[in-house]
């Protein structure tokens, strides 16, 4: 985003507050008739990516089984952050974990693989994110690889209380691999609190209320939407009257081009066209053990070229 204004004002965190963006979410339905719905935040149309944080879905709260067969995924680490309900994970290394609320399990798609998502229990209440981290250029063709993380940091402060699920706030750093500098963390607020939450100049952040209301820049923050917080903060200071939950993304700003296309996340048309090819013809994303051969075919590309994604 360009700013233009050679004497913005500046909010009450010292940076500039035309900066600041509340963004809604789209209602999108997946899988066909018995679709889940879900709200998506990122890609926005004129904020593609928080850092490197390049897709964010929220599917839920709803009661409903979650059946996403065998698909590939290119260039990106997906995040699976459940807030109710446990989801059974298996993948093309041989990974089969159950993901539970709290824990983080990073999977890093590289150069290619393939992996299932299914729900656990009787139509079950369902609620959580689903976020994607792009690969920076001179890593997105790494091994693929898969990791759980039970045991993660917690930053306080006051009536604040964050799970730091990947990067860093302060000196409370998450072990998850991370391939560009970039934060992601939970948190509450306490009713009736006011918190600092610390944040890196060199970063853009933004916040996504998920259960409750807080303010934050002067602006008041149901659940729902995404407010961009810009660059150039070293801190954001977060009130609730009666209590919030809330996920920080952040990160440096991507600079590479990032073509998006499906599950696919590239630098150009052919690279994506290829890898679309290769999981309808060939073994490059390996075979997702327990469901007898079944996958979800790739859809058709469109019949124009795909281009970057850039900022309005």
């Amino acid at each position: 985003m360009s700013n233009l204004c050679t004497n913005p004002s500046l909010d009450e965190d010292g940076a500039a507050a035309d900066d600041v963006q509340l963004l809604a979410a789209r209602a999108v339905p997946l899988g066909g008739v018995r679709a889940i719905k879900v709200d998506r935040l990122l890609p926005h149309r004129t904020l593609p990516t928080v850092g490197a944080w390049c897709f964010l879905d929220r599917f839920g709260p709803q009661r409903d089984d979650m059946t996403v067969l065998p698909h590939p995924h290119t260039g990106l680490q997906t995040v699976t952050w459940p807030l109710a309900g446990e989801i059974r994970h298996r993948d093309s290394l041989g990974s089969d974990v159950v993901i539970k609320p709290g824990q983080l399990d990073l999977m890093t798609a590289g150069r290619g693989i393939s992996h299932s998502e299914f729900s656990l229990g009787d139509r079950p209440l369902l609620d959580g994110l689903q976020l994607w981290l792009a690969l920076p250029a001179a890593s997105d063709s790494v091994a693929p690889g898969f990791e759980q993380h039970t045991d993660l940091p917690v930053f306080t402060d006051h009536g604040l209380r964050a799970t730091v699920f990947i990067g860093a706030i302060g000196d409370v750093v998450s072990p998850a691999t991370t391939y560009s500098p970039l934060v992601g963390a939970d948190f509450s607020l306490a009713p009736g609190e006011a918190a600092t939450v610390p944040l890196r100049r060199d970063f853009e952040h933004a916040l996504v209320v998920v259960e409750g209301s807080l303010s934050a820049l002067g602006h008041d923050l149901p659940s729902g939407p995404m407010l961009y917080l810009g660059m150039n903060r070293d801190h954001v200071t977060v009130t609730s009257d009666h209590g919030a939950r809330a996920i920080l993304l952040g990160g440096t700003p991507y600079e590479d081009d990032l073509v998006m296309w499906w599950n696919f996340v590239g630098r150009s048309h052919e690279e994506i066209a290829q890898a679309r090819e290769e999981w309808e013809q060939g073994d490059r994303f390996g075979l997702v053990e327990g469901h007898d051969g079944a996958r979800i075919p790739a859809p058709p590309l469109p019949g124009v070229r795909l281009r970057p994604r850039r900022r309005a």
